[in-house]
């Protein structure tokens, strides 16, 4: 064997004699004859320099380490991959447990190589408080690897492949940690590549790991078929290919027999026996084009009626992962349904292997559709992760989103999109762009109005009207599906509450500065960064928002800032106390920095004060509240807030009715509600017998004036017999 030691910084020890080759080498070297003898020659090179790198590890089964990344390297070599990919698969390991460098390998295979085995590499686990976010910051890592080189995903899924497939040796707390993640986030990657033959695998060696009785239990089952299921399956098969045959179409029929795990999720998940599950006939039909396909299609509806509803078209619109095909449900002999799939050779292939069939159909060099699917998934996900603060929000965003089926939908263009089942018109806003979604006000889903929650259903045409005025609201985290919407909109609620928190926090200073005959203005620069350092924070806007969120006193900031000791007022520690004279005006634009309490329910018009709550900033309380005389006992926390001339939004208001308990008497009250240009929040019985009901309604109002017009119009209802305001 060639010595390797010019490659590496670090020697390692001597290779093993090269006239032994181990059957596991010689293996892949079948797998991979199809890349001719250079690339064959690098291939064992670069079986050598692993052997080398890893000689003296072993695997918890026994075995020397390096027959773990060449079973890596056939498991990709089945799928047809280039040599770049399987030497990357053979070398996939070496920068994270062995002295080869990421240059070393760049000299000795070319970037391409280093850039993939790195992209595989994990992060250090010791830069982590703990084992999930160690986790979920080398997933990051390696979706960012995989936007500049798919294989990289490529060779992640083959080495989990080997990893369940060779799990039996890992302790029974590792293996369900190990199969836990394989089915919450691999197969679910393998599904979205449209990687349908490693997702079967891996979903059923996971069930395998975390149920071994299950699925023991289900094989059998699965084995024991009936005699007369058998029978059915080769009558319907021998139906399908006689038809076919008269019409002189070349095909390749294919039954299909359901894994451990897709029986077991569909019991689950549909609650139904394990005879109802099997009581279904699969077959798949493989035809020469796309006109055979629909051709075939005629075919097998002749023979057996079709099950309205059930027949999918996706040849016309493939789903996200590329994946195409014509799916038809029949009704079988035996009263059983036939399940048909039916599509040409290449859809074959990319159905089976996703991505990896890129390197077998290669479309004269164009990109073909599961590869530009694929990346252009990947990049959606990484323009969400810049928006995400932490790795393993990033991490259970993308686990979400993973598990999700599909809706397609139209744009009013006609572009077609695809988005989770159950995704909403909002969903749709933040698919087009993240600032259509910011100022969405409504949708036109089939040119009908509809609020944004409303759900999406396949072939909807979806158009959202947006307005400059409109920002995200929280309610919005309420119905929205996908970790695109969902990590936009906290990302601009974030954003909107530091700018809040921080206009706030700037007037809560400056009027505690004024009773002290200053400004923030007026404050030497070199005192104020003085006071910012000593207090550990980088930004006068720091401390402003600190401050707005009642985590600091604008009082004791202004006394510290001023240098000052006497004070008009002294809190319980001695400290000087400001309150300041001047009131906080709220125009209705603060509502991330300031609330409004739900005791009281203040609205427009209400005398109110303002009690700074460290954490939530000002919460808002009509001045005859319950709560009141208890926030007396804490004058530094009271704010001097009232209503500004321009307020504006919508406010909660709490209504306590007594109703004639008679059929309707609720509908009235709504509709009139409605009519007066407000909106039912919450209803609920308080009291009720068989003469007179006690409901509560939670309405949203503008200000007194709006809430009184309400009230007259409802105290004109005969069924009406008291209102009045909680």
């Amino acid at each position: 064997m060639t010595s390797i030691e010019p490659i590496l910084t670090t020697p390692v020890a001597p290779s093993p004699p090269s006239t032994v080759v181990p059957d596991y080498v010689l293996d892949l070297e079948r797998a991979a004859a199809y890349l001719g003898a250079e690339q064959l020659k690098r291939l064992r090179r670069a079986y050598e320099i692993g052997a080398s790198a890893h000689v003296g590890q072993m695997r918890k089964s026994g075995e020397p380490y390096i027959t773990h990344p060449v079973a890596v390297a056939k498991i990709l070599a089945e799928q047809g991959l280039d040599g770049d990919s399987l030497i990357a698969a053979i070398l996939h390991d070496t920068i994270e447990d062995t002295p080869i460098t990421r240059d070393d390998l760049a000299r000795e295979f070319g970037e391409d190589v280093a850039h993939i085995v790195e992209g595989v590499t994990k992060l250090d686990k010791l830069q982590f408080k703990d084992r999930h976010e160690a986790t979920a910051e080398s997933f990051r890592k390696m979706m960012l690897a995989i936007a500049q080189d798919l294989r990289v995903i490529l060779i992640k899924l083959a080495d989990r492949l080997h990893n369940m497939r060779t799990l039996g040796a890992q302790s029974a707390e590792a293996r369900h940690r190990i199969a836990r993640e394989t089915l919450e986030v691999y197969a679910p990657i393998a599904q979205r590549l449209g990687m349908n033959l490693f997702k079967a695998e891996l979903q059923d060696l996971g069930f395998k790991a975390m149920h071994p009785w299950r699925h023991a239990v289900l094989q059998k089952r699965i084995r024991s078929q009936p005699v007369v299921r058998r029978e059915a399956m080769v009558q319907i098969e021998s139906s399908l290919a006689q038809r076919l045959a008269r019409e002189k179409l070349q095909h390749r029929l294919i039954s299909r027999v359901k894994s451990p795990w897709s029986i077991y999720t569909k019991m689950r998940v549909e609650h139904k026996t394990f005879a109802q599950v099997m009581d279904v006939f699969g077959f798949r039909l493989v035809m020469r084009n796309v006109a055979d396909c629909y051709h075939a299609l005629g075919v097998v509806h002749s023979l057996y009626k079709p099950v309205d509803t059930r027949f999918r078209d996706f040849i016309a619109i493939p789903k996200g992962n590329g994946y195409q095909s014509l799916h038809t449900v029949l009704f079988g002999p035996y009263g059983a349904h036939v399940e048909v799939q039916i599509r040409t050779e290449e859809m074959d292939a990319v159905a089976e292997r996703g991505i990896a069939a890129h390197w077998t159909y290669k479309n004269g060099g164009r990109q073909s559709s599961a590869e530009m699917r694929a990346r252009n998934w990947i990049e959606s996900l990484l323009s969400d992760q810049l928006n995400t603060q932490s790795s393993v929000e990033f991490y259970e965003s993308v686990k979400i989103d993973l598990f999700q089926e599909e809706v397609y939908v139209f744009s009013p263009k006609g572009d077609i999109l695809s988005l989770p089942r159950n995704a909403t018109a909002l969903d749709f806003a933040y698919m087009v762009h993240t600032d259509v979604g910011n100022h969405a006000v409504t949708a036109r889903i089939n040119g009908k109005l509809s609020p944004l929650r409303t759900q999406l259903g396949n072939g909807d045409r979806v158009e959202i009207v947006t307005t400059p005025a409109s920002i995200p609201k929280p309610q919005w985290l309420e119905f929205v599906v996908t970790g695109k919407a969902r990590t936009a909109i906290r990302q601009q609620l974030k954003q909107l509450e530091h700018e809040d928190a921080i206009e706030i926090g700037h007037r809560m200073l400056d009027r505690a500065l004024e009773q002290l005959g200053s400004s923030i203005e007026r404050i030497p620069a070199g005192r104020l960064e003085s006071y910012l350092q000593d207090n550990k924070m980088n930004r006068l806007e720091a401390l402003l928002a600190e401050i707005a969120l009642g985590n600091w006193l604008p009082s004791l900031v202004a006394s510290s800032l001023v240098q000052q000791t006497s004070a008009e007022q002294s809190g319980a520690d001695g400290k000087p106390i400001y309150i300041p004279r001047d009131r906080l005006l709220i125009n209705g634009t603060e509502r991330n920095v300031i609330s409004f309490a739900s005791c009281c329910t203040p609205i427009p018009g209400d005398e109110v004060m303002g009690f700074h709550t460290a954490g939530k900033g000002i919460v808002v309380h009509r001045i005859d509240c319950a709560n009141v005389p208890d926030y007396r006992k804490h004058p530094e926390r009271w704010v001097n807030v009232g209503w500004d001339r321009k307020v504006a939004g919508d406010y909660t208001a709490a209504l306590r009715m007594e109703l004639d308990n008679r059929q309707g008497a609720l509908a009235q009250v709504a509709a009139a509600i409605a009519e007066a240009d407000s909106n039912i929040d919450r209803v609920e019985y308080v009291d009720r017998d068989s003469l007179v009901g006690i409901v509560r309604f939670v309405i949203e109002v503008r200000d007194r004036k709006h809430l009184a017009d309400i009230i007259r119009r409802l105290r004109r209802l005969k069924v009406v017999l008291g209102i009045n305001r909680i």
